[in-house]
């Protein structure tokens, strides 16, 4: 399964972001891509008051996503917010080859001066999503400090677990997001496919981006990785690797707890 991290770094507009990932999705197929990952928050970017934007999946700007993939062939994964009440949900778009639904953010980012949990409500549900026999888990930003998240994901099949962000600037965060991804590809000898916002130099309290898109693999050794900038990373999730991993080192299968 080849999967194209696609590093973009979303506007207040849904309709320019629209736009970003029409292209994004255009060059991943042109690749070979199986699976286009995208950004959270790709719908609209943090920093701003999220409930006039938000919709439910079968909204306008998730049925244009939908309507992207398929004419693509391809899934996509993008991040959008869903209403919720006088709240929002921190949602995960994944459509595309027949498939059309939404993971919500389970942990909220109430961290480093910022309170999601003021206007996002958090999801319950695990998601994983099946793409040409890979099994794909879905998580979101700071779900990647949460290992038991990870290890659930793949103790329930998954071979690969994406996590899409919009990581929060700061002394030490880009070491932070590296070091936690490869320890979540450690906890659940999987495939982990980080995709973040590209960097943003904007004035913030909110988690606008860093970039560095990274793959681990399922030993935590970075495979591939993207800078600060806007960008594309392709990369063959080959599930062989992820049984090798797990026979050598079956972590799964030895925990206690």
């Amino acid at each position: 399964m080849r999967t194209a991290l696609c590093q973009i770094s979303s506007t207040t507009d849904p309709a320019e972001n629209l736009e970003r990932v029409r292209a994004g999705v255009r060059a991943a197929a042109g690749a070979g891509a199986d699976l286009v990952v995208f950004p959270e928050a790709t719908q609209c970017r943090f920093g701003v008051p999220l409930g006039p934007v938000a919709e439910p999946l079968d909204g306008p700007w998730a049925t244009a996503v939908a309507e992207a993939a398929d004419a693509a062939g391809v899934v996509v994964v993008a991040g959008m917010f869903t209403p919720a009440g006088d709240r929002v949900r921190n949602t995960l778009l994944v459509t595309g080859r027949g498939q059309h639904r939404g993971y919500d953010k389970i942990h909220l980012f109430d961290a480093f001066g910022f309170e999601e949990s003021r206007t996002v409500a958090p999801g319950t549900e695990l998601v994983s999503v099946e793409v040409d026999g890979v099994v794909v888990g879905i998580t979101t930003c700071y779900d990647v400090r949460f290992p038991e998240l990870y290890r659930a994901l793949a103790a329930g099949g998954a071979h690969a677990i994406v996590v899409a962000a919009s990581w929060g600037s700061g002394p030490g965060k880009v070491e932070q997001w590296e070091l936690l991804v490869r320890a979540r590809a450690l906890d659940s000898t999987a495939w982990v496919l980080a995709c973040g916002q590209a960097f943003s130099d904007l004035e913030s309290k909110a988690p606008l981006g860093v970039g560095h898109s990274v793959v681990a693999s399922p030993t935590g050794a970075v495979v591939a990785a993207l800078g600060p900038e806007p960008d594309m990373l392709l990369w063959d999730v080959d599930t062989d690797v992820v049984a090798r991993t797990r026979e050598a080192l079956p972590v799964l299968a030895n925990r206690r707890l």
